[in-house]
């Protein structure tokens, strides 16, 4: 049975403990993984984009990452999540690829056409989902999310256009894809069991990384790519 549609944060200030609190981590998450990824690899690719004209676009895509932080914020503040909960906490762990410093214009490239491939399938589960601010916050962002993949993908195709090209590309692949399947979460997830429970989220975390997995492989081979085996744990 699906859980009733929450219109409005008066609403939700309404509804079940539980049900706020599962609204309250995916906000939380999504505020801090945006301005991780602005703040790691957007902002400092601008300086290793070769022409003006990728100098812009980065610079574009730096703008809408850092403004999906905001969106992202804007909520939780209406909902009443601390603003220290709403930006990176040292004492805190990120996301393993939040680790790794971009040194390259190709490694950016390469994680925009595939960590941000993994970033649409995360948006796609919030369009529907009961809570229509989150909804609408999804809906804005995913057009540009899908251009950031694209983004990814046309510079990753001109790159590949010479040998040295390719070779490059395909270690930022091999160095940067391990770490992201691990972005959909733990199987038999408590917490995506309570989201989907509240119709909050449509799937499990296995289906979705299956999907990624599946969708970004497919991507990979049609630029004569390979994607590295990843060992999933159990």
């Amino acid at each position: 049975m699906a859980y009733a549609e929450v219109k409005t944060v008066e609403e939700f200030k309404q509804q079940p403990e539980e049900y706020q609190t599962a609204v309250k981590k995916i906000v939380r998450s999504h505020s801090i993984n945006e301005l991780y990824g602005a703040r790691v690899f957007d902002e400092p690719a601008i300086a290793f984009a070769p022409t003006p004209y990728a100098k812009w676009l980065t610079c574009r895509v730096a703008m809408e990452e850092y403004h999906h932080h905001v969106r992202f914020k804007k909520l939780a503040d209406e909902i009443g999540i601390p603003e220290t909960e709403t930006v990176p906490n040292p004492s805190k762990k990120p996301l393993s690829i939040f680790e790794y410093p971009l040194k390259t214009w190709e490694e950016f490239c390469t994680i925009k056409m595939v960590a941000d491939y993994a970033e649409i399938l995360q948006v796609e589960d919030l369009l529907h989902c009961s809570f229509h601010p989150l909804r609408n916050i999804a809906r804005l962002t995913m057009p540009e999310e899908k251009f950031h993949a694209q983004f990814g993908k046309d510079f990753c195709t001109e790159l590949l256009q010479t040998a040295d090209g390719k070779t490059k590309v395909q270690e930022a692949l091999d160095q940067y894809f391990p770490y992201l399947p691990s972005f959909f979460g733990g199987d038999k997830s408590k917490n995506n069991e309570m989201y989907r429970k509240y119709g909050l989220k449509q799937r499990s975390n296995e289906e979705m990384r299956a999907d990624y997995i599946e969708r970004v492989g497919a991507l990979v081979e049609s630029l004569g790519l390979k994607l590295p085996q990843v060992r999933l744990a159990a």
